[in-house]
Formats: C-alpha cells, structure tokens, sequence
C-alpha cells in the first residue's frame, strides 16, 4: 500500500485537561525528575569514583541508572512542558524520534534487569564459580548484549510504525508518543500490526518476568538448606533488585501485554515505568544496600 501521511502535527491529550490538576502534577513530576537525576548520578559517581565497579553487581547497577535517567528523560520534559502549554502539539519527527528513544532505552532497562538477576543467582547458588562465570569480559559482553536488544526492540516499533499512513484526526490520547495510541490513528486496518507490537513488547516482558521468576525460585531453592543467617544474608542481596522489576514490569505487562483493549488508566500506569520505578530506583538500592550506602558516605 502507498503511505499516504497528511499529518505533520500531533496534539498530545496529556493526562487531564483540569488546568488545576495540570499544575499540581508539573510540581510532582519536577520534584520526582530533580530526584531521578540527584539519586541516579549519586548512584553512578559513587559506582564510578569507587572499588564497587570492579563488582558485577554494581557494574550492571551503574548502568541501570545510565538507562533510567536517558528513559525518563526521553518523555519528562515534554510531559513538564505540555502540562504548562495551552496546546499540546509535537512534530511528526519528533514523534517518530521520541518514539524510537523511548523504546531504546526502556528496552535497554527490560533487558538489564534479567543481567542483575542473572548476577545474583551466579553469587548465591554457584558461589565458588563466580568470579569465573561473572568476568569483567562476561560482563563487558552482557551489557553490549542489552544494548543491542534494546536497539532491536526499538528499532522493531519503529519500523511498525513510521510506514503507517496518518490522514485522519491527530490527537494522541496520551502523555508521550507511544506505538498503541499512535496505532490507534492510523487510517488502515492495523490488527496484524497490533499483533506484531504484541510480540515486539508484551511478549518480550512477559518472558523476561517469567525469566526473573524463574531465576529468583532457583534462588530460593537453593538458600533453603543455608543456616538462618546466611539465607537472610542472601535474601538481603536480592530485596532491592526485587523492588524494582515489581515497579517496572507489573504496569508494563498490564499495559502492553494486550491484544486489543487500551484503558484510559494506561496513562497513568505508564507513570510509573516512565517517572515511579526511574525515581524509585536509586532510593532503593541506596537506602536497602548496606554496601552502597556505606561508599555513598564515604564518597560524600
């Protein structure tokens, strides 16, 4: 079919047309976006400037919060900015390059989440292998990995959606440009494409989680026959990374895992992938990671 796109303009819905409540929540979002940049360049300085880089643990946090701060930054602004704007408009390729940058970089924290876990089932459940398994190579090779994928991923909603022809109404029932709303616009019939941003996103969370479940039962598994202390130990090390995939995976399988049905609630689930779980993220690590809070105090 020849791409017929009469759009060069998009309105963004944002989350409320009350002027009151737009205010209110450009107060909340600035003070969470300032805490997502304190927190997260606190986490990478500290990880950077310090002996816990030469950690895999660490290594892969530091770039957990490389991710966080480009993913949030990629929809933050715009949303701070909009929420002050009378009109909500974005470019068609400023659409399309948020799009892209959106999926990239939250591709690249669904796939660093699995590395972490990875790293901590190595520590607890193959202990004496570990520095062998986790080398600075391995590691080197993992992140590269997560980079790709998320290139990949992204790369993937890309091209699913830049070819769809736009002719119609232009307004996006959402607070950033995103494949569903977008999907949604499109003058053509879009199931098959729907299925394939399914496969693309849902389906990749959902077997990333079942991985993570997976990883943590075979973690539990093996710390039952521990001494109290020392599985309490292990367990400690596990709480944060916990925390966080909670945050971050449960909106994103409820919000992209569906075949057809999109909920006005999305909005506000996505902020928790996009804004909560970015800004939650350094607080838990540092207030829940004795390790990490220790090198904190000494950095600072």
């Amino acid at each position: 079919m020849e791409k017929r796109n009469n759009v060069t303009m998009f309105i963004l819905l944002g989350l409320s047309q009350n002027k009151s409540i737009e205010i209110f929540c450009f107060v909340l979002f600035l003070f969470c976006y300032i805490a997502i940049w304190i927190g997260n360049l606190l986490i990478m300085i500290s990880v950077t400037c310090s002996q816990l880089l030469d950690q895999p643990m660490y290594f892969f946090l530091n770039f957990l919060s490389l991710s966080d701060l480009c993913y949030t930054s990629t929809v933050t602004p715009k949303l701070m900015t909009d929420l002050l704007a009378e009109r909500k408009n974005i470019s068609y390729s400023s659409c399309m390059t948020q799009l892209f940058t959106t999926h990239f970089f939250g591709g690249v924290e669904t796939f660093i989440l699995p590395a972490m876990a990875y790293d901590r089932y190595v520590a607890i459940c193959k202990p004496l292998h570990y520095t062998i398994i986790m080398s600075r190579q391995r590691c080197n090779t993992i992140a590269i990995t997560c980079f790709t994928g998320g290139f990949i991923h992204s790369a993937g909603q890309f091209l699913l959606t830049v070819y769809l022809p736009f002719c119609g109404p232009n307004e996006i029932d959402h607070y950033f440009c995103d494949a569903y709303p977008l999907q949604k616009l499109a003058c053509t019939n879009t199931h098959e494409i729907r299925l394939l941003l399914i496969v693309n996103s849902g389906l990749i969370a959902l077997v990333t989680f079942t991985i993570l479940m997976v990883s943590y039962v075979r973690i539990l598994y093996t710390i039952r026959a521990y001494p109290a202390e020392s599985s309490t130990k292990a367990l400690s090390t596990c709480s944060s990374h916990r925390t966080v995939v909670v945050l971050f995976f449960v909106p994103v399988l409820f919000v992209y895992i569906r075949p057809t049905v999109t909920f006005p609630e999305d909005k506000v689930l996505a902020l928790f992938y996009t804004i909560i779980a970015p800004m939650f993220n350094p607080l838990t690590y540092m207030l829940r990671n004795t390790e990490m809070k220790n090198v904190t105090k000494k950095m600072w």
